[in-house]
C-alpha cells in the first residue's frame, strides 16, 4: 500500500524540508511548483504557476490519472506555495500586484483544496489537507496587507472545509499550520526591505542575528511527526511554536 503526498512548491524552503522528510519515511513525494528542480529524483515534479486556475486544475487531474486508489493507504495534500508579495502600503501596489499575490496564497489553495476532495471522493484511504498558513493570519503588519489578509482566509477556508468534511463517510481531515519564522528566501526577502516600506523590518533583523529562526529541516521534522502520531485533528489551527 502506498503513502502519497502531494506538496506545492516542493522544490524550495520549507517544501523542499517537507518533500525530503516525507520521502525518507516512505512516501510517494509528487510537488507542484513553478521551477523543477534539476536532478531531484526523490520527487515527482509537476510544473505550474499556481496563479493560472486552468493550469492548476490541468495539474491535479494529470497527478490524479496516475494514482492508485485501490492501492494507496494514505493520501495527503500540502499547501506550502505562498508569496509575500510587494511589501508597501496597499496604495502603492498596482491592481495587478494584489491580484498575482491572492490568486497564489488564497486563490490557488482553494482550488487545490476543491479539486482533492472531489477526486478522492470515492477513495476509501485515509485522507489529509495541511494548509501552511501563518501567525500573520492574526497578527496584523504594515505592508502585509495581501499576506495577512490572504493567510487568514486560508485559516476561514480551513474551519469551512472542515465543518463540510466532518459528516461525510471517509471525509478529508484539514488543518491549518503557523510553522514559525524560517530560515528561507522569504525571509531574506523580508530583512531586504526598506525600513520606510516596512516599519517591523528590524524584528526580523533580529530574529536572524538572535539565531531564533528555524530550519526547514527542522518544522518539517514537526510537521511529520504531529502528522503521524494523529496530532492534527480536523479544523485545527496550529502554531509549532505553541507545541
Amino acid at each position: 500500500m502506498d503513502n502519497v503526498l502531494i506538496i506545492t512548491g516542493g522544490n524550495k524552503g520549507l517544501g523542499y524540508g517537507l518533500s525530503k522528510e516525507y520521502h525518507k519515511k516512505g512516501y510517494r513525494v509528487i510537488s507542484i511548483s513553478r521551477n523543477k528542480i534539476p536532478k531531484q529524483y526523490a520527487l515527482e515534479q509537476y510544473q505550474c504557476d499556481l496563479s493560472k486556475s486552468e493550469a492548476i486544475e490541468d495539474t491535479v487531474n494529470e497527478i490524479f490519472s496516475q494514482l492508485d486508489k485501490d492501492t494507496t493507504k494514505v493520501l495527503t495534500l500540502i499547501n506550502n506555495a505562498g508569496d509575500l508579495g510587494n511589501v508597501k502600503t496597499l496604495e502603492k501596489i498596482a491592481p495587478e500586484e494584489i491580484s498575482y499575490t491572492i490568486r497564489v496564497n488564497l486563490i490557488a489553495p482553494l482550488i487545490l483544496n476543491s479539486l482533492f476532495i472531489k477526486l478522492s471522493k470515492n477513495w476509501d484511504c485515509k485522507k489529509k489537507i495541511i494548509n501552511i498558513s501563518s501567525g500573520a493570519a492574526i497578527k496584523p503588519y504594515e505592508s502585509w496587507s495581501m499576506y495577512c489578509a490572504s493567510k487568514a482566509g486560508v485559516d476561514m477556508m480551513t474551519k469551512v472545509i472542515a465543518k463540510e468534511q466532518k459528516e461525510i463517510k471517509n471525509g478529508v481531515d484539514i488543518v491549518s499550520i503557523y510553522p514559525g519564522v524560517v530560515d528561507t528566501n522569504m525571509q531574506e526577502k523580508v530583512r531586504e526591505i526598506p525600513k520606510e516600506d516596512f516599519k517591523s523590518v528590524q524584528r526580523f533583523i533580529n530574529f536572524y542575528e538572535n539565531g531564533e529562526l528555524f530550519t526547514p529541516k527542522q518544522v518539517a521534522k514537526m510537521i511529520y511527526q504531529l502528522d503521524t502520531k494523529g496530532k492534527l485533528k480536523n479544523g485545527r489551527i496550529l502554531d509549532v511554536r505553541n507545541l
